[in-house]
């Protein structure tokens, strides 16, 4: 890298804040990231760095990246939401009110994204580290979709593990859940309101909207918790006097990691009356192993631990990953969206200092990345 790069945290910090006042300026939409992506290119080669670019996706690797070493993914996503009503300030201008930052996608994600991308400026040409950094900006995170991480993957080296950048408070996220989206439609004989004989497709959908809000799953993931069920959506009927032959409504399901989707699906359709399809299979939950090299870093560092409820890139990772970064979730895809300068500072420092945990485990376990130091995933993702 060039002597331009990143040396310690305070030019981290001014790197972070110039790249987050220039991603807040540009509208950088899931589907719409080309000015953002092209930006972060801009940013790294400016600082020494030889960045590639996927679609809207963009990566770099150390300049003494070594094959023979494991890497971990340094991931977060440029894309935003587009913004809610209500925000009394430009969303696309970065303003500063006290320890304030304003802007769309300060918080979700881009204090994260900015700060692993001077974290990585600061420390992956550092040969003494016993494994590689890969920094990745990915796109299409908001909306999961196709030109996203699952598009960039296949353009990676080898990747044994990956810190995912999103506002965790700097909590580490050992655990997610994933989503599970069941369209549903009950059957019924059409008739006239006034008559007898026909089948109200409302009151099937009905049976089987109460048998979800009783069922209970039996087995509880030691991280999150309960599978969670949720009627979202429901439609039948067209005028007063008709009895509706068909009754659609959707199911949001949050998934744990004590059962596969296949599973929850089986156990849904043998007790439904009513049609049942599952829009995608491929948002799993995750979850690491107690002994696992970031569980161990975080004690080490005397970090938080928690299930997330909510999804991320991580639910597309087939390798083991935490999730952590500046900021709070509450804060995302709000009007007024801010990060606090302290809170980027101390995402820089938090950053830094897991990586030199995760370091110092790796030194003490010559054996990682073998099977049992890496067991994340308990489900299989298909």
């Amino acid at each position: 890298m060039s002597k331009h790069k990143s040396r310690t945290v305070d030019d981290a910090y001014q790197d972070s804040i110039l790249l987050m006042r220039q991603l807040i300026a540009v509208k950088s939409m899931s589907g719409a990231e080309e000015q953002s992506a092209s930006l972060i290119e801009s940013f790294l080669r400016e600082r020494g760095v030889a960045p590639q670019r996927y679609l809207n996706n963009v990566w770099a690797t150390g300049r003494h990246y070594n094959s023979t070493k494991p890497s971990i993914l340094l991931n977060s996503h440029h894309d935003t939401v587009p913004p809610v009503k209500g925000w009394s300030r430009d969303p696309f201008e970065a303003t500063t009110d006290g320890q304030r930052l304003y802007g769309l996608g300060s918080n979700d994600a881009g204090a994260a994204l900015c700060a692993l991308a001077a974290v990585f400026l600061m420390m992956a040409d550092d040969e003494a580290l016993p494994f590689n950094l890969i920094f990745a900006a990915s796109a299409e995170e908001e909306n999961s979709g196709p030109g996203g991480i699952r598009a960039l993957l296949p353009q990676l080296p080898p990747i044994d593990c990956a810190i995912v950048g999103e506002p965790t408070g700097m909590a580490m996220a050992v655990a997610e859940r994933g989503l599970l989206v069941l369209d549903c439609c009950a059957a019924g004989r059409a008739g006239h309101a006034a008559r007898d004989g026909a089948l109200n497709a409302i009151d099937v959908a009905m049976d089987d909207i109460a048998w979800l809000q009783r069922y209970r799953f039996r087995r509880l993931s030691p991280n999150l918790g309960s599978v969670k069920m949720t009627v979202t959506c429901i439609r039948a009927g067209s005028v007063h006097n008709v009895i509706p032959d068909r009754c659609e409504f959707v199911v949001d399901i949050r998934v744990t990691d004590a059962y596969t989707h296949e599973e929850i699906l089986d156990v849904i359709r043998s007790a439904f009356k009513s049609d049942v399809r599952a829009r995608s299979m491929r948002l799993r939950a995750s979850g690491i192993a107690d002994n696992h090299l970031f569980r161990r870093a975080a004690r080490r560092l005397g970090l938080r631990t928690f299930g997330s409820p909510t999804l991320s890139d991580q639910a597309l990772l087939p390798m083991p990953s935490v999730k952590i970064g500046p900021g709070e979730s509450a804060r995302s895809h709000g009007a007024d969206e801010y990060i606090r300068l302290d809170e980027v500072r101390e995402g820089l420092e938090g950053y830094a200092a897991l990586l030199k945990a995760l370091a110092a485990e790796v030194r003490d376990d010559p054996a990682w990345p073998g099977t049992d130091a890496c067991t994340i995933r308990t489900i299989s993702r298909s």
